[in-house]
């Protein structure tokens, strides 16, 4: 199965917002509109669906979210698909979705991460389509560190296109800007210093493959379903193999080994030439650490563990391309990231 890129955007281009799984509350609408005003500072329209209620964990009934969000992929004149951010159970639409109508239509950016990933996963593995887990609708106010792009970069990347992406060297600690209090932050406080680490030993890594994968709090439900057939895309594109990326969101580190035995276990990352793990600021576990976590569920594949990797809930964000092919390197000086979009 080939990848299907959507076109660029251009200035004038409609992108559409919804809320596939958690809405926003009243007291959040004014960063809503900040974040809207900075899509369309860059020359966009912005359209913003009905299924937007923040009152409770679910914006709308699953039989109307579905609905909008299909409607909005298969519109031909909307270019991206980008929610105000993930949620909690995403995954009830999964069977609602009209697939063989996503898969027929013209391909349309979809964009975001957490939760978001429990359906932009599952599009690209299913229908061929390019998705983007990069930050979402809310963060994009965000004045994006060097050597790193925003999803609105990358939308506007022409197929063929490559981009390389480097770690800042820092990230946030802990918290959350309060958004009720300034809707207008655009400044990320990374306060704390890092970068990129093996966990499986030493030695260079220089490696390629077609880039898959998401939040394992909600991907790890869909492994091994027709939803989650990482196994099947990895045929289609074999010999290349595949880069697959995962990160947590709140799971402690017992849930972490567990979900992730349980993704291997289901081929996950059979065909993985590398794995690339999220900076996660979920707990440990009494007795076991996150990195341990990854490293027990992952070891036995023997490939390299790139772990703290900036593509997760640890602000700042690196979008990741799902069915682009990527090369991850990683030196004691050198630690990048390319992405083409072939």
């Amino acid at each position: 199965m080939p990848i299907r890129y959507p076109r660029p955007l251009r200035p004038g281009d409609r992108i559409a917002v919804t809320s596939p799984s958690s809405g926003v509350s009243e007291e959040l609408r004014a960063r809503l509109d900040v974040a809207v005003r900075a899509v369309e500072a860059r020359g966009y329209e912005v359209v913003v669906g009905d299924c937007m209620d923040g009152s409770g964990h679910l914006s709308a009934p699953a039989a109307d979210r579905a609905a909008e969000l299909t409607a909005m992929l298969t519109d031909p004149d909307v270019r991206a698909v980008v929610p105000p951010w993930g949620g909690e159970t995403a995954i009830d639409l999964v069977p609602l979705l009209d697939w063989d109508r996503l898969r027929d239509a013209e391909p349309t950016w979809f964009v975001g991460f957490s939760d978001v990933s429990t359906l932009i996963t599952p599009l690209t593995l299913l229908t061929g389509t390019a998705t983007l887990h990069g930050n979402n609708l809310m963060d994009t106010p965000y004045r994006t560190p060097k050597g790193l792009l925003s999803w609105l970069d990358v939308v506007a990347l022409p197929e063929g296109g490559r981009f390389a992406q480097t770690p800042p060297g820092r990230h946030r600690s802990s918290g959350w800007d309060d958004w009720a209090a300034d809707p207008h932050a655009d400044t990320l406080a990374l306060d704390a210093a890092g970068t990129w680490t093996r966990l499986d030993g030493d030695g260079d890594v220089d490696v390629e493959g077609r880039l898959i994968g998401g939040c394992v709090d909600t991907l790890c439900h869909l492994a091994g379903t027709p939803y989650g057939d990482v196994p099947a895309f990895a045929r289609a594109h074999a010999p290349e193999g595949l880069l697959v990326y995962v990160e947590v969101c709140e799971d402690d580190a017992f849930g972490v080994c567990r979900a992730l035995h349980g993704m291997r276990l289901a081929g996950f990352f059979d065909a993985a030439n590398a794995v690339l793990i999220g900076r996660t600021s979920a707990p440990d576990s009494p007795s076991l650490t996150q990195a341990e976590a990854v490293l027990d569920a992952l070891g036995p594949l023997g490939v390299p563990l790139i772990a703290d990797v900036e593509c997760g809930h640890v602000p700042p964000y690196l979008p990741l391309v799902n069915g682009a092919r990527g090369r991850v390197v990683h030196t004691a000086t050198r630690h990048e990231l390319t992405q083409v979009l072939d």
